[in-house]
């Protein structure tokens, strides 16, 4: 595939102006005191500069480089660093500093923990919410490898939602993502839910795939217990990465959020150009809350 693929002209819908402001300041200044990475930067959100003036961010702890080679992720790939035992207190101690009630906290994939990292996710948690009395914590986790022993153990911390991505359709996981399976990443939703956590999940749109196998998807989601559901625009990190082969269009997500609430009967499903997992994260879980506890028993 042609390298100019990957460089079309961006839609207007992520042309976003630059806000410099106090909590913007904030929270660079939090972050880089405490020596932490966020998945806003090593992802190259494209919300990240609107997140950090709301003095907001996406924590991503385990370090900076990932043991997959996902073929759509900007995040380093390569050998990664051992695990930091003091960076859960530095995160709550930046959560407080930024005065946070709702944390989300995701991970580079750790193949080459025993554990996959669940238990150093435990840690943050409970060491968060030490810290920070009636905090909410979402985490946004891998597969753990499949390990249902790990699995177990990031949903006994009891995290007010509990986050995997499928991130594309079945077809295309041996072309974006193919050191993860489908099933698997089913089946860790499907754990979450039975286990009573709010199960959310996030999908790309502009890899290829077809608009009938992304509402496929969402019915395995809706079928395995999940609630959330977020839907935004693929964007090539670099000519490296896989290309985009089409921008989707508003009413292409105004779509997908009728069928995935109105059709399925999702909890939520936040669709848009720029929208990522973590978008709207604190907003999303308190209509889900407001609309369970208003809902007749």
């Amino acid at each position: 595939m042609p390298d100019n693929q990957n460089i079309k002209r961006l839609p207007r819908a992520f042309k976003q102006s630059l806000v410099r402001n106090p909590a913007q300041a904030l929270v660079n200044r939090v972050l880089a005191e405490n020596r932490l990475e966020t998945v806003c930067r090593e992802a190259r959100c494209p919300n990240r500069n609107q997140c950090f003036a709301s003095g907001t961010a996406t924590f991503l702890i385990m370090g900076g480089s990932c043991t997959r080679g996902c073929r759509f992720c900007a995040v380093d790939k390569g050998c990664p660093i051992p695990l930091d035992p003091e960076e859960p207190h530095r995160l709550s101690l930046a959560a407080k500093q930024l005065g946070l009630k709702y944390a989300v906290i995701t991970s580079v994939t750790r193949d080459d923990l025993e554990d996959g990292g669940a238990g150093h996710f435990a840690e943050t948690v409970r060491e968060l919410r030490r810290e920070n009395p009636g905090i909410l914590a979402e985490i946004l986790t891998s597969d753990f490898g499949g390990r249902e022993s790990s699995w177990r153990q990031a949903a006994e911390i009891r995290p007010e939602v509990f986050n995997h991505n499928l991130e594309t359709v079945p077809r295309l996981y041996s072309l974006a993502r193919p050191q993860a399976d489908y099933r698997r990443s089913l089946d860790l939703i499907s754990y979450a839910s039975r286990a009573g956590l709010l199960a959310k999940s996030g999908l790309m749109v502009g890899l290829g795939e077809e608009v009938g196998e992304i509402k496929q998807v969402m019915a395995d989601l809706k079928q395995a217990g999940c609630r959330i559901l977020t839907v935004g625009q693929y964007l090539a990190p670099s000519p490296k990465h896989l290309p985009v082969e089409r921008f989707w269009d508003e009413s292409e997500y105004q779509d997908l959020k009728a069928y995935g609430e109105i059709t399925l009967g999702l909890d939520a499903v936040v669709a848009g150009p720029a929208v990522r997992s973590s978008y709207l994260a604190y907003q999303t879980y308190q209509s889900i809350t407001k609309l369970k506890q208003e809902t007749p028993t």
